[in-house]
């Protein structure tokens, strides 16, 4: 039954209860109206419409299902669909806006994945001129203050040497910001050590104390995958470092059902039920360019563990 006889029906059945209480009932309407019969009428007014509200209710309650699911959906948790029962408007209305989900994750996922990959190769652009430019300049910078401070005298060659102390870590954070811009370990040596050399620099630089648990023998899997781990890795530590006020942070990786699942762990102060801000959204959006799944939880009594299961892919050969 459509929705719009649905209601007809109902109000329909509300109109002929009330015609005939009027036509049986033992009620007659006087002029001018008594004061107990307009108590009678006032009485059956209410009462019919508390039985129209009631009808109302129980007919529009599958639309009112529909909206409050449809409040939840989130397109960076793919998946969720509405319950298909029955059949009428209501159905149908059901089997389109779960056809219109699926068609709003595949252009969101496709979009997503040409922002990221922009952004991989803006990254990789921007890590080579660093690299080239500026460390190239700051080393020929370096070699001239270190010859200017052999030639110079006592009182110039401790200033001199003071700067060269200063151009050497300004040249260290360069290098740092190329790693951290373009991982060049993750194509020279693979994850486990892209993902422990992260670990370590993070833990040198933040004073986090990090703890490595890596498998011995993780499934092989594609460049694209690699990478969106170790983005996750990286972002992951970001949080527990400026965000949690984390301690320790306990990095694993684990082999699982034809798969590499990451788990990064902290003791800080737990994400509770904050809004999901800039960088938990993009790691959501990383993990959907690879079919992977990303949950984050509570941990007790405090921090927050963040999961990413990724699907094993063979290398290319």
């Amino acid at each position: 039954m459509s929705l719009y006889w649905r209601i007809f029906g109902l109000n329909a059945v509300v109109l002929g209860m009330a015609t005939a209480l009027l036509l049986w009932a033992p009620v007659t309407v006087s002029v001018p109206v008594l004061l107990t019969e307009a108590v009678i009428l006032v009485g059956g007014l209410g009462v019919m419409l508390v039985a129209n509200a009631a009808l109302l209710r129980i007919g529009l309650a599958p639309l009112d299902r529909v909206t409050r699911l449809m409040t939840t959906v989130d397109l960076l948790r793919p998946g969720q669909r509405l319950p298909v029962r029955g059949h009428g408007e209501i159905t149908e209305l059901v089997r389109t806006f779960n056809a219109m989900l699926e068609r709003l994750e595949r252009e969101r996922a496709a979009s997503s994945a040409r922002a990221l990959f922009a952004q991989e190769a803006e990254r990789r652009r921007i890590a080579q001129e660093l690299h080239d430019e500026v460390g190239q300049s700051m080393t020929a910078i370096l070699l001239a203050l270190k010859q200017a401070a052999d030639e110079a005298s006592d009182p110039l060659r401790g200033e001199l040497q003071q700067a060269q102390e200063i151009t050497r870590a300004s040249l260290d954070e360069v290098r740092r910001l190329v790693r951290r811009l373009r991982p060049g370990v993750l194509d020279d040596l693979g994850l486990v050590s892209a993902v422990t050399s992260l670990a370590t620099e993070f833990s040198t630089h933040t004073g986090l104390r990090v703890t490595r648990r890596f498998d011995a023998n993780l499934p092989p899997l594609d460049h694209e995958t690699e990478l969106v781990i170790y983005r996750v890795a990286q972002e992951s530590l970001t949080n527990a470092a400026r965000h949690a006020e984390a301690r320790n942070v306990t990095v694993s990786l684990r082999g699982a059902d034809d798969g590499v699942v990451l788990e990064v762990s902290d003791d800080g102060r737990g994400i509770g039920a904050a809004h999901e801000g800039a960088g938990i959204r993009g790691m959501r959006e990383r993990a959907l360019l690879i079919g992977a799944t990303l949950d984050i939880a509570p941990v007790r009594p405090t921090g927050t563990r963040i999961r990413l299961a990724a699907p094993a892919v063979r290398k290319q050969s």
